[in-house]
């Protein structure tokens, strides 16, 4: 069953949550609880007392036949409370009417957060959707950062992967699994989209750094060549971190919005007050580089402000007193510390893309050097560049995902995230033979 929004805006955010009752007259609650099952789009909460029936405590014994027994049981009826996405309610309330279930909306309990369901269309977001997942579930007040995740993955990935043969051959791996090759490997299908994104980064990349298979030649160095200009590829790469961290502030004014308030957003360090921090120490440095009083000036004045904002904030949620003073001290101290640190650590990008050049340097001085001698250094020379080449993708294909998924967590995600929610899980069980047949 479709649950997913119809709009832009719905497929950024988790589908709406209904608070519902399933209640299902004795008789009918085999067949009321096999049609919620078939339906999977309901997350049953057992309200029942724990049953003391060894056939039921029994580790053999079916979801279903433990789910039918912890249900809440008065005149005649059994009940459930659970939670179903709200485009999908209406129409499995349809389906129970026949067999004499309900399925009730209720009021939202009062400081309970809803699982998260998230709206994720097409092979793309379902592709990029570990990412988030293994960092943790979606609050459900926030936005779907899924799409915006993977794309700077890919990028971060290609900035320190840059080498267009490496990138062809992670394009002709994504073609394979999109052609459902190799079979014995099914759940790496699916992330075919993945791959592909990470090839054509690197092959861009490899295209702006002359890289192909290292400094072979055949491709004219669009842009830079790492190993000759390593100070401007170190402040490019910074530049890259500094527009991720902007759209990641973007993203986590929106969340404390949606979260908390207007003042939850102005106030909070992930918020338009550590927004306002991070642009004015930006634009500081622009001035100080430029020699521009005035830029440093109204950077300055955005600086301080953004600390104020953020004070009163940390000033707050700290209670009152000199303790809460110190408090908010330290932790102003550390979040002007940590926005330098992060961007910083941005330098990776460059360093390991840097790595990975004087990797294929080293591949292709060794085999010039050996086809250069002729005979049969001529056959060492291809060997020299065939394995090397596969050891440089293997690890640098390894050290290029790590860093990039660090950054994502780290720097990113921190700001997109105050914590993380709970997952969707809806009841799927079916009924066994005995159920059927009662």
């Amino acid at each position: 069953m479709n649950v997913s929004g119809s709009t832009a805006w719905q497929r950024l955010r988790p589908v709406r949550m209904t608070r519902v009752a399933l209640v299902a007259p004795e008789e009918a609650l085999d067949a009321v609880l096999a049609e919620v099952g078939a339906a999977g789009v309901v997350e049953l909460e057992p309200v029942g007392p724990e049953p003391g029936n060894a056939t039921v405590d029994d580790a053999a014994a079916t979801a279903f036949a433990r789910m039918r027994a912890r249900a809440l049981r008065r005149y005649g009826a059994a009940t459930y409370l659970g939670w179903c996405p709200e485009p999908a309610r209406v129409a499995l309330a349809r389906r129970l009417a026949p067999l004499g279930g309900a399925l009730a909306p209720l009021h939202l309990p009062a400081r309970v957060e809803p699982p998260t369901l998230l709206a994720r269309a097409g092979r793309v977001g379902r592709s990029f959707a570990p990412l988030v997942e293994t960092y943790g579930a979606v609050p459900y007040a926030d936005v779907d950062p899924t799409l915006l995740a993977g794309v700077a993955y890919v990028v971060m990935f290609g900035m320190m992967f840059g080498d267009a043969g490496h990138g062809l051959i992670l394009l002709a791996l994504a073609a394979a699994l999109a052609l459902r090759r190799p079979r014995r490997f099914p759940k790496l299908r699916d992330a075919w989209p993945f791959v592909a994104g990470a090839g054509l980064a690197s092959t861009l990349f490899g295209v702006l750094f002359g890289e192909f298979f290292g400094p072979t030649g055949l491709l004219p160095a669009v842009w830079l060549e790492p190993l000759a200009e390593p100070v401007r590829l170190l402040i490019a790469g910074v530049g890259v971190g500094g527009a991720l961290l902007a759209v990641a502030y973007l993203l986590g004014i929106v969340n404390r919005w949606r979260e908390g308030s207007a003042g939850f957003a102005l106030y909070a360090p992930s918020g338009i007050a550590g927004a306002a921090v991070f642009a004015g120490l930006g634009l500081l440095a622009a001035g100080v580089y430029t020699s521009s009083v005035p830029l440093a000036a109204a950077a300055g004045a955005v600086a301080a402000g953004g600390l104020v904002l953020a004070g009163a904030g940390l000033y707050v949620a700290a209670g009152a007193g000199a303790a809460a003073v110190a408090q908010t001290v330290v932790q102003l101290f550390d979040l002007v510390v940590r926005i330098g640190a992060n961007l910083v650590s941005f330098a990776r990008l460059a360093a390991f893309g840097l790595t990975h050049a004087a990797l294929g340097a080293l591949v292709w001085a060794g085999t010039t050097g050996s086809w250069h001698r002729g005979g049969l250094w001529t056959v060492a020379a291809a060997a020299v560049f065939t394995v090397g080449n596969v050891l440089t993708f293997g690890l640098e294909a390894v050290v290029a995902g790590v860093q990039a998924l660090r950054l994502e967590y780290y720097e990113l995600f921190s700001r997109v995230f105050e914590g993380t929610g709970r997952p969707f899980r809806p009841w799927l069980g079916l009924p066994g033979p005995e159920e059927v047949h009662r």
